[in-house]
């Protein structure tokens, strides 16, 4: 098993259509096409769905280490609306401890342009995943 198959068994993120492009220890990339389900009643992607796609994203990242994390803290800003394309989401290690690390992901369009800045940390326990994972960039 590798990282992309661990991630694979991520239920929510996969009935999200959420893709791991990339994942390395402190670094992760994804995307998510933008779907009708993924809208809200003003047709705009619900923040749900952004979140998600960012959570997942530093999910990985921090999980490359080899070690099972789990988030202690999570928050969120939206900066721009979408209503259609691909989102794509960077997940990079600000800060990693023994137990704790922090970590930034931005969220863009297809033009690059900044829709989300997620800031999260998790503690990092002592469990070995099943998998072994590149060093980070």
């Amino acid at each position: 098993m590798d990282i992309f198959d661990f991630f694979r068994r991520d239920r929510y993120a996969a009935l999200s259509g959420i893709e791991l492009l990339e994942a390395e220890k402190g670094y992760a990339c994804a995307r998510m096409e933008v779907r009708e389900c993924h809208l809200n009643a003003s047709n705009a992607v619900q923040g749900g769905a952004i979140f998600t796609l960012a959570d997942l994203t530093f999910a990985a990242a921090v999980n490359a280490y080899g070690n099972l994390a789990v988030s202690l803290q999570t928050s969120i800003y939206y900066h721009k609306g979408v209503e259609s394309g691909t989102l794509y989401a960077r997940a990079r290690a600000i800060k990693t401890g023994r137990h704790v690390a922090t970590f930034e992901v931005i969220v863009t369009n297809e033009q690059d342009e900044l829709i989300a800045t997620f800031v999260a940390s998790a503690y990092r326990k002592d469990i070995k995943l099943p998998f072994e994972v590149e060093e980070e960039k």
